[in-house]
């Protein structure tokens, strides 16, 4: 199974790793990783109020301090995990992970959308 996910939803999701190890489950965890809430960013500009929301508004839209370390956060729960950063890199740990029984994490670290 594969389960796709991005950072800023992944921390109110993240407790479902430690049942994923428990129960040796055969997922695959794919989280897209920007340190950012992109989606609401492009809420904001959708509904005209992201030309100049206000620094205090950007600032709780940037969850990147600290620096989530997804990694260490899944081994910490029991499943094995690696960061990339290039496609072919994703390529490869996801061939790993679909290769090994047991669940995994992948932290893709990509660019924000909205910048």
């Amino acid at each position: 199974m594969l389960c796709l996910e991005s950072d800023g939803s992944a921390m109110y999701t993240i407790s479902g790793l430690w049942s994923q190890a428990r129960e040796n489950l055969d997922v695959t965890t794919v989280i897209y990783n920007n340190g950012a809430y992109d989606i609401l960013r492009i809420e904001l500009q959708r509904v005209g109020a992201g030309s100049d929301p206000g620094p205090k508004a950007l600032d709780l839209l940037d969850i990147s301090r600290p620096t989530m370390d997804f990694v260490k956060i899944a081994e910490g729960m029991g499943v094995p995990a690696r960061r990339v950063t290039t496609c072919e890199e994703f390529a490869d740990a996801l061939r790993a992970a679909f290769a090994e029984p047991g669940p995994h994490l992948i932290d893709v670290v990509v660019p924000s959308l909205v910048g």
